[in-house]
């Protein structure tokens, strides 16, 4: 299972990446995507919503369920992965890279900080 040291996880198993300042990147852990299965389709959100943490921000379908996607922080989402539409595996090909579901822009980056690091997310899923 790959864990990435330069994020940051939610104990429902979405991960954070701080970029550009203000700017968060979004996605569903490897273990996610693992445990889901086939995903088939990706309910994204609109651009310009806001969120609370916690907020159901999408859905992510699989050939086994639905999984909801949370806010790990709250703030405004500024981009959406619209790629996903026509391509919904790349979250189980690439959860980390090419996978990922949104961009949020937060006023308080350190709210990430109340997120777990890479080795307290591999004691939650080993």
């Amino acid at each position: 299972m790959d864990v990435r040291a330069d994020r940051r996880y939610t104990d429902e198993h979405e991960w954070a990446k701080l970029e550009d300042g203000n700017r968060v990147r979004v996605g569903i852990t490897d273990y996610a995507q693992d445990a889901l299965g086939d995903i088939v389709y990706v309910d994204l959100p609109d651009v310009g919503k806001t969120v609370a943490k916690g907020d159901t921000m999408a859905e992510v379908e699989s050939t086994k369920s639905v999984g909801e996607v949370y806010a790990p922080v709250a703030g405004t989402i500024v981009a959406v992965n619209g790629s996903l539409a026509d391509a919904p595996e790349t979250v189980n090909l690439s959860p980390f890279d090419d996978g990922w579901i949104v961009v949020l822009e937060v006023e308080d980056a350190s709210g990430l900080d109340e997120l777990l690091d890479a080795d307290a997310y591999r004691g939650i899923t080993e």
